[in-house]
């Protein structure tokens, strides 16, 4: 059924809800309400909404088999539960099939702020409401398949950067101010204020081969980020991506770091949010 994830049995498990504790539950309430007051009027309403419509609530960890009641009925995706990180292939072909890996686990208290690896509020706030939205259910579907070509052809890390850039830390224009999308940004505190409000990132209007170029950091805030105007901006652009017309442009120039701006490009202005 899962051709390559065959090959890693050992990653799926059961989401065992029942064996969290109280301290986990709790974790996830101050994590909840924190971050949900705080994204009011920052987020796109597409997340606000899926939150509402799953009925992730602060007081309990949500469970699996709840959400994927409504997200099958919605776009077809499902969650399915994970160990930890995924393998690139297995991950790829997972979304190319509607399938989203979630870990299990809740962070610690003390690692309310940071957690190096994604754990379920990062996978489930972070990620899963926007799988009730069509368009972009839609996208995150091709993206698998573009991704699974990317590996075949030997261009992994271009198909790394455009999830980066995109569904992890994308921003987007909204009623002429910015608000967040991607999931890292939405599941951080800090990130989802900084995003927004700091002077230091450079933010870009969405180029594909600009991004393709473009290099990123895991352990720091990002220093770039690309500004799309919908989401069906975004899957147009992935639907259209030739990784064969892209890999001369890119594999032929050199990388860009990221926090600075070529010659023509336009920094994104920044809206106060009140």
């Amino acid at each position: 059924m899962l051709s390559q994830s065959q090959k890693h049995t050992g990653i799926f498990c059961e989401q065992n809800w029942s064996q969290f504790s109280d301290s986990d539950h709790q974790t996830w309430n101050i994590l909840f309400e924190r971050q949900t007051k705080l994204l009011e009027g920052r987020v796109c309403q597409e997340i606000l909404d899926g939150i509402v419509k799953f009925n992730i609530c602060g007081n309990q960890i949500p469970k699996f088999n709840e959400i994927n009641e409504i997200l099958k009925n919605a776009t077809g995706f499902s969650i399915v539960p994970v160990t930890g990180i995924v393998p690139d292939d297995v991950f790829f072909e997972l979304l190319a099939q509607r399938k989203f890996p979630s870990t299990c686990f809740i962070r610690k208290p003390d690692q309310l702020d940071y957690l190096e690896e994604p754990d379920m509020f990062h996978d489930v706030y972070g990620h899963v409401p926007l799988l009730l939205n069509p368009v972009f259910a839609d996208f995150m579907e091709k993206f698998g398949q573009k991704a699974v070509e990317a590996t075949k052809k030997g261009l992994l890390k271009f198909a790394g950067r455009l999830y980066w850039f995109t569904v992890e830390f994308g921003l987007m224009k909204k009623e002429d101010k910015l608000v967040i999308y991607g999931a890292g940004v939405t599941s951080s505190k800090t990130e989802s204020i900084y995003s927004l409000e700091s002077s230091l990132p450079v933010r870009i209007n969405f180029n594909m081969k600009r991004l393709l170029r473009t290099e990123y950091h895991t352990d720091s805030f990002q220093k770039t980020y690309f500004v799309v105007n919908s989401f069906e901006e975004l899957f147009h652009n992935v639907l259209n991506l030739d990784w064969d017309a892209l890999n001369n442009d890119c594999l032929n120039l050199e990388d860009i770091p990221q926090g600075i701006l070529l010659g023509s490009e336009e920094h994104v202005s920044i809206k106060t949010i009140n």
